[in-house]
Parts: structure tokens; sequence; C-alpha cells
């Protein structure tokens, strides 16, 4: 039980002892107290008047009396008009922090075997091309959702949903057998992900010039701009020829599945790559390949039940107009199928995979209506949670202008930024000194710790739900809110440690409690403390800033705390002893913290 709930539970037996009544602790209204005011938390006596009978002042003054006489945590009180200022006594810190102290995963909840299965889908990338800056944000959240989930005590499943078939893969494949001259990753030296999309590209590249030269000859011939250009698109050779693959690869031709299986087996393993470097994982990877027939026999049953219904054309829809939304189509005229179709196949094969209580999309905020529509028609085809899905809705990210060009001179992809992200953690360490006497594999390992913790940190601290700039110059500053100057606290707060163990003094599971603490400490305390119910916010509101903004001001109250306060050089042991373990606790909350985000912390630095 925490200070807090000490206090409203001897309020309410005041209340009874005082004026006969039972009050529910709901009732009880405590806050921080102001800082113009002597006290640490402020009880609001007014909702008490009425059974008092008494003025404001004098119901305060009686409460008061009684928490001072009955409430060993209570030191002193005051009273400013209605409002009751209580003083907490040091050793109900030192209690508060013992308890703090001696669980190893504080703030962490663990799940059990009936707890709920949540199944949080993240990533979801296509196979023609390298994850790309889009992709980090997704992935960063994901991940960092994944573990706050889990971490309010709840079973979680990871799960991706791959791209893995359609025109853009054929555009690819056809690239590849046209200009490849039977290139592969090995002979390249090439990430398999990036030498498909290099393919991708290389398409595009003749595609465009095949129109341009149809377009020019449709205009000699007297056909305006526009339709020129529709009808060069229309009839481009390479486009014909990637439209006649994917109806092969649809009707399952074995020469075109085994290019498709062999291409796509390249893009994995550098996916898989970008992934470990990036710290995210899986528990279950599903294929749109493997889906798309499932979500169509799903809307076909659908159709039978009279929940969706045919047009003249044969093409399937939903009429959503009593959900004050339009109609929606599910499978086209040819019969194949559209996203969404995909969508409810996915669904399904993840149903009968797992007993899922709760599903969230981590999916831009470009796709809100997309999700909308998914809500309704799960719901309608029976999946218990179709109706609760979420979608976990966030804005784009960009860089700023021509700070780092990709490849393809457009989009910045996430193996790139990694290594910019590194390479600038190790230029900006070295000039700070932050790396000395360490060996090339220590610095090159911080370097990767502080690079790949700056990039996550800056991404996570935002608001999911705004449009973010990612400047990658100013999340390598070791000071401010960003992650290289957490990552800094934490490895200071590990050297005040070894100082301590050196000279042989220990922190034992339980601190003295017959010291008095200066208004800082018990700050302090207090922030660690509020820890467990950070994780817990930052879970029902599916907000990972909150943690990351959290240990940001915990680690600047702790170097305030370091540079008025002496640890290592205090005099009084008691005390010495209290501030080596107020450290170790706030640089364990850290480490639990930044750990939900993914991020890693260093021992040294």
């Amino acid at each position: 039980m925490n200070i807090e709930q000490k206090l409203v539970s001897s309020v309410v037996n005041g209340l009874k002892a005082l004026y006969g009544q039972d009050v529910p602790a709901a009732q009880v209204q405590l806050q921080k107290t102001k800082k113009e005011f002597e006290g640490h938390f402020t009880l609001v006596v007014f909702p008490f008047l009425r059974m008092s009978k008494k003025g404001p002042e004098q119901t305060a003054q009686e409460i008061g009396e009684y928490l001072k006489a009955n409430e060993p945590s209570v030191a002193a009180f005051n009273v400013i008009k209605g409002f009751l200022n209580l003083t907490i006594a040091s050793s109900a810190w030192i209690e508060l922090l013992n308890g703090i102290h001696t669980d190893k995963q504080y703030g962490i909840t663990a799940a059990g075997e009936q707890s709920p299965l949540v199944m949080i889908e993240y990533s979801s990338p296509n196979t023609n091309k390298p994850l790309h800056l889009g992709h980090v944000r997704n992935n960063l959240l994901g991940n960092a959702l994944a573990n706050i989930i889990a971490a309010n005590g709840n079973r979680v499943v990871k799960t991706n949903i791959v791209n893995d078939r359609g025109i853009h893969i054929c555009k690819s494949m056809l690239a590849w057998l046209k200009y490849g001259n039977g290139e592969t990753p090995e002979s390249s030296g090439k990430k398999g992900d990036h030498l498909i999309g290099d393919y991708y590209v290389a398409f595009d590249k003749h595609f465009k010039a095949e129109v341009k030269e149809l377009m020019a000859q449709y205009m000699a011939e007297g056909m305006g701009e526009e339709e020129a250009k529709a009808k060069a698109e229309a009839e481009s050779p390479l486009m014909k020829e990637a439209r006649e693959m994917l109806v092969k690869w649809e009707a399952g031709d074995p020469e075109v599945r085994a290019l498709w299986q062999k291409m796509n087996d390249w893009v994995y393993a550098g996916f898989d790559e970008t992934y470990k470097l990036m710290g995210v994982s899986f528990d279950k990877i599903y294929y749109e390949s493997n889906t798309y027939l499932e979500g169509k026999k799903k809307v076909l049953e659908g159709l039978e039940k009279g929940l969706f219904y045919r047009k003249e054309d044969g093409s399937v829809w939903a009429d959503l107009t009593g959900e004050g939304l339009d109609h929606k189509l599910l499978l086209r005229a040819d019969g194949t199928s559209v996203y969404m179709t995909q969508d409810i196949g996915t669904a399904e094969q993840r149903f009968s995979d797992y007993p899922i209580d709760k599903m969230i999309y981590v999916v831009g905020n470009e796709q809100n209506y997309h999700f909308q529509v998914l809500s309704i028609l799960l719901d309608r085809l029976g999946f218990e949670w179709g109706k609760s899905l979420v979608h976990f809705s966030y804005g784009m990210v960009e860089l700023p202008e021509g700070k780092m060009k990709s490849r393809e001179g457009t989009v910045v992809d996430a193996d790139d930024l990694m290594e910019e992200m590194i390479n600038t953690a190790k230029e900006t360490s070295n000039e700070l000194g932050k790396l000395d006497g360490l060996t090339q594999e220590e610095a090159d390992d911080i370097a990767r710790i502080v690079g790949l913790g700056a990039l996550k940190y800056f991404i996570l601290k935002v608001d999911a739900r705004k449009n973010m700039t990612f400047n990658p110059k100013e999340s390598i500053d070791f000071n401010g809110n960003t992650g290289p100057f957490i990552q800094y606290t934490y490895a200071r707060i590990q050297s005040v440690l070894r100082k301590a163990k050196e000279a042989g003094i220990t922190v034992p599971e339980q601190l003295h409690a017959g010291i008095e603490l200066s208004e800082k400490e018990e700050g302090l305390i207090k922030m660690v403390a509020d820890f467990a119910a950070v994780v817990k916010q930052a879970g029902t509101d599916y907000s990972p800033s909150i943690i990351a903004n959290y240990c940001y001001d915990l680690v600047k109250e702790y170097n305030q705390f370091y540079h008025d306060f002496s640890i290592l050089r205090e005099e009084n042991i008691d005390v010495k002893v209290f501030r080596l373990a107020l450290s170790e606790n706030v640089a364990k909350v850290v480490r639990l913290g930044m750990g939900l985000l993914g991020i890693e912390v260093p021992e040294r630095m």
C-alpha cells in the first residue's frame, strides 16, 4: 500500500470516528500540495461539510488532528481555508523506498495463465523493398506497446502480416529476370531486401521510359497529353508482362512460384537482419499469400447469410449506411480480393490459432477509415473481439530536408538510418570523451546502444498520434530530453554504485528509518514510486510517450539531486547508504522504463 492509499484509508476511518459516516474511498480527494504551501498532500474537505455540520476550517482542523494522532505517516498538518495540507514523515518515505527496493521488477505486473491474451500487429512490410523510416516508427511503437501491455499483466502475441503478393512483387521479379543476369545477395554483397528493392526501382525506370516513348508516338498521332499518358501506361509491354506474371502466380504456375519463393526468401533474410539490429521480434508471422483466399471464403459465407450483397456485375459489397458510413467493396467483379478481404482472412487465421481477447493494429493514421470498417465487418462475421479491436493510429515521420539521402534518393531506409545513428553516436561520444579508456569492442557496443537509443527515444517520446520530424543530430545530444542524456545518467549511477562497492559499502535489504530527509530526497522517492502508476497509465492510454517522458523527468530530477547532495563523501553512514539505495532504485526504474521502450542502458560510459 502506497502513502496515498494509506492516507485515504485513514481519512475514511477518521470520518467514521468523527462524524459516524461511512464514506467510499473514491470520495476522498487527495492532491499534490501546491508549491507555495507547506506539505506533500492536500485533502479537499468541502465534500464532508454536510456530515460535520461545521465550517471548512474547523472540519479540516478536526480531520488533521485525527490523522496526526492515528496515522503514523502524517508528521504535521496545516489548514488553509477548506484545504488540509499534510506533511509526510521521513520514516514513511523510507518505508515506501524499502518496498520498492525489495521488488526487482517494481511496477511490472507478470501475466498468469488466465490473463487476457492481447495480439498486437505491427511492421507489415512489402517484399519488394527494404524497411524505411515509416516502418521504423511503426516497429518501435509496436514493440514498445507490446512490452507495455505485457507489463500490465497481459499475455501478448506479437504478430506481423507480410504483404508478399500482388503486382508490386511481380514488378521486382520481372525486372530481375530481364536485367538481373542471375545476380544474388551473395554475388552482389547486398542484403536481399536491398537487392530486390533495386529491381523494383529498375522496373519503374524502364516503365517510365516506355511510357514516355509511347506518349510521344500517340501525341504525334494527334492525341491529347492526358489521353496519351493513360493509353501509354495501359499499353506498356513491361506492365502487360507484369500483369501476366501476376495471373500466372494466382494460377499457381510452378516457375513463377519458384522464382517468387526464392526472391522472397532473400528479402526475409534481409528483414531479419534489420529487425535484429532494431531489437524487435515477432511470435508469429502471417503472409497475405496464405490469407487472401481465407478472406474470400469468409466473405462468401457472409454473403450466404445475407450479411453482404452482390451487385449485377458480380462484385460483393457491405452496406454500412446503418453505421453512418457508405457501401464497401469486398470482392471485385472478377472475384479477386481487396485489402479488406485479406484483413478478414488474416483475422480468421489468427482467431483459429489463438484465443484472442483483444486485437491491436499498429497502422498509420491514413488507414483510420479502413479499421473503422474492419471492426464493423469482423463484428458482423462473429469475431468476439471485432467490435473492440484497437487501431493504434500514428502520424507520419519525416526527416529535415537534406539531412540524409537513401540509395533511391527519396525514401530513407531503416538500415541506412540505423548505421548513420551508430556512426554519429561514435563520433559524438569520442568528442565528449565518453569512450575514453574502453576497448574497441566496448566502444563499438556503446556506440550501438547510444545510437539506437537516441533513435528510439526521439521517436517514442512524441505522442504517437502526432506527425513528427526526426532530427538525427538533435537526438544524439547528451543534454535535454534525449535517449543519450538518460543513458548517461544511468551509467553515472552505476559508476557511483561500483565505487561504493569497491569501498566495501553495501546497501542492506531494509534501510534505517531514523534519518531526516530533505525535500529533494522525498520528491525523488515519490517520483520513483510513481513508476507503477505510469506503467498502468501508458497501458490504459496505449502511449509509450508517457513512459519516455517520465524517464526523462526522473533523471533530470536525479541529476539536480546528484549536483546538490554528497553521496560517497557524505559522513553520516546511514545517510550515505540511504542515498546509495535511492540512486540504485532510480537506476532500476530507468532500466525497467527504458526496457519497456526497447532501449538498452549502458553500465559504463
